[in-house]
């Protein structure tokens, strides 16, 4: 059909603002400083989440014979990496630089949606899983430390922060380190798991700019664990109080990246298409296995962000 190709680039446009893809990310670092950040955490993961699947449920239905909307897939996946990460080294706002760190994992599972091989679908739903774990961490975190006379959102408002919360310090770290694709969080895995797909399929270009804009990630999320631990806080208050409730689901979502990072292959195998799972076919030992040292995986550094 010759409208074909019109309706599939309005549907992209569509769905590119929905995800926050570039060029439609605009409004995207200024609602999630402005909102509160309670809402930002939903936005952040659940709007991306459910615009991932739909957009992967419409991809799917079309024909297959010729898809030149994949090259506009993939310049997308190449331009929201880029810039994602490159405008977060800017950022003074922790929340604005978690804005444009979502934009850049956007462009991750971007890559992933391009490959589109079995391996591509597991990855792109796993990715989805930590991601929500890891942003819904850190700003739960953000919402805990501050208050509404002092939301605490900027950088600055990080320094010290060990010295008055040494536990939320911690696991800010975590969420942080796993953002960035550090071993041996879920972060890395899902990382890996996507460039893989992305090598299977043949598009090692996408997979090299994946993963040198995911080092590029490391310098901002390093930035905010320098500040918590390496600077000196400007006013010594008193130190915080964090519910234990809340105290207890932090826990348990940094055990969660931990756990996936070094046991992967049961979520991946839940994760894979239904009919690998009715062929009694596993994921390949060599991909994912939990026996893999991993220094055979070799380091995929960072990701997010950018203004």
């Amino acid at each position: 059909a010759p409208l074909l190709p019109i309706g599939v680039g309005l549907l992209i446009v569509g769905f590119g603002f929905k995800v926050a893809l570039v060029p439609f990310h605009m409004w995207t670092p200024d609602v999630y400083q402005g909102a509160p950040t309670t809402v930002t955490a939903f936005m952040s993961v659940g709007t991306k989440a459910a615009a991932f699947v739909a957009l992967i449920r419409v991809l799917a239905a079309l024909p297959t014979a010729e898809q030149p909307w994949l090259l506009a897939l993939a310049i997308l996946a190449v331009l929201t990496m880029t810039l994602g990460n490159l405008a977060a080294l800017r950022q003074t706002s922790l929340k604005r630089m978690l804005a444009y760190s979502s934009i850049a994992h956007g462009g991750y599972l971007l890559v992933a949606l391009v490959a589109g091989n079995d391996n591509a679908k597991a990855s792109i739903l796993f990715y989805l899983l930590i991601y929500a774990v890891t942003n819904l961490g850190a700003f739960a975190i953000i919402a805990l430390l501050g208050s509404r006379d002092k939301p605490r959102e900027c950088l600055d408002d990080y320094k010290g922060l060990w010295q008055t919360s040494p536990v939320m310090a911690g696991l800010l770290t975590i969420f942080l380190l796993s953002l960035g694709g550090f071993p041996p969080t879920a972060g890395f895995v899902a990382k890996w798991y996507v460039f893989s797909a992305a090598v299977r399929a043949d598009q090692y270009a996408l997979a090299i700019v994946g993963v040198l804009t995911s080092v590029v990630s490391v310098f901002f999320y390093l930035r905010v664990v320098v500040m918590m631990y390496m600077s000196e806080k400007r006013d010594a208050g008193s130190p915080l109080r964090v519910p234990r409730s809340a105290l207890a689901a932090l826990s348990l979502s940094a055990a969660v990246l931990f756990y996936l990072g070094v046991l992967p292959t049961r979520v991946l195998e839940l994760a894979a298409p239904p009919e690998r799972k009715t062929t009694g076919a596993r994921l390949p030992a060599r991909q994912l296995s939990p026996s893999t040292p991993t220094g055979r995986l070799g380091c995929v550094g960072a990701t997010r962000a950018s203004s």
